[in-house]
């Protein structure tokens, strides 16, 4: 054979052979359990990227399987179980509620969650170093944060002397968060005051009688219910024209003076990364459970301005994103 012929021959069944290896490779599924929809989200087009970047292509090697619900319990109860119905590899889940009904569905498909604020507290998983079960993942904050959104809140109106902090009293986390705001509230001269947010209703009574008196302000912690109002609460604080700080941006986007929190940009990036070592034959059970490597401060001057506040520059320059 001559040699143009032969690396020719040799070159087709290169060609063959990956061919064929590219379709005898096994499809894998991965399940998502989002709140909100999933189109034109930056943190769902991270996630996919990030898979992307280490070998898994949604249609080629990879099938996601994307499930939305917000809010309502029934609903995430009903896509959970849909979800462990298609037995996946893995599945993806945002949130503590969603992670309950998971949890509720299946005790052996993979689950890798995010923005969950107390995975131990909430039995979730074992402890932080070794999940221990069928889930892992990262949470939103550490406790210790909490104190931070007091601070902050003093920092843009230290005219405040109370302040209303809405929890969800029904989690643990609820509890936990409260307690360190309360623990920093005497050193900054502000009076706390917690309020359940279980009913919406009662939270504009309440905050509103709560207002009548004195300079107050508002801190809103971290759960799923005050993000599922968020709406209802940042127009709330418009209203009383209260000085609030949130935990995470999607408030300040929505017209809130301040957060600071987790990115869950990053967070979903960090999961796809704990979604590929699981798909590379690793268990949750040995991945441990991160707290976030990234927070953000987004400040709201067109709000502070209609608030009556100069926002100090010591916050501006720490500021990761001022909407003007």
């Amino acid at each position: 054979m001559r040699r143009r012929e032969f690396f020719g021959a040799l070159g087709g069944g290169a060609i063959a052979w990956s061919l064929t290896a590219r379709a005898q490779e096994r499809m894998r599924r991965v399940g998502v359990l989002v709140g909100g929809a999933v189109t034109g989200r930056p943190e769902v087009a991270a996630f996919e990227q990030a898979l992307q970047q280490v070998g898994w292509t949604d249609g080629r090697n990879l099938k996601i399987e994307y499930r939305s619900a917000s809010g309502n319990a029934a609903t995430i109860r009903k896509y959970a179980e849909e979800l462990v119905a298609l037995a996946p590899d893995v599945i993806f889940v945002v949130g503590s509620g969603p992670l309950t009904r998971l949890l509720d569905a299946t005790r052996t498909i993979p689950v890798v969650f995010v923005s969950v604020v107390d995975p131990v507290g909430a039995g979730f998983v074992a402890s932080m170093s070794r999940p221990g079960g069928n889930a892992t993942g990262f949470m939103q904050i550490e406790y210790s944060l909490s104190g931070k959104w007091l601070e902050l809140l003093k920092q843009m109106a230290p005219g405040v002397t109370r302040a209303a902090v809405l929890r969800d009293q029904a989690e643990i986390a609820g509890a936990g968060q409260f307690a360190v705001i309360q623990s920093v509230a005497s050193s900054l001269g502000v009076e706390v005051v917690p309020f359940n947010v279980r009913d919406p209703d009662e939270i504009d009574r309440a905050v509103t009688d709560f207002t009548r008196t004195a300079t107050c302000g508002m801190v809103v912690t971290a759960s799923a219910l005050t993000l599922v109002h968020r709406e209802r609460i940042v127009a709330l604080a418009t209203r009383l024209g209260l000085p609030a700080v949130y935990p995470r941006r999607l408030y300040v986007n929505g017209g809130g003076l301040a957060s600071y929190g987790f990115d869950i940009v990053d967070q979903f990036r960090h999961g796809a990364g704990y979604v590929d070592r699981i798909l590379k034959g690793e268990k949750p059970a040995d991945l441990p459970v991160q707290a976030p490597t990234k927070y953000e401060l987004v400040v709201n001057l067109k709000t502070a301005k209609t608030l009556g506040l100069k926002v100090p520059q010591s916050v501006l320059a720490r500021a990761d994103e001022v909407i003007e």
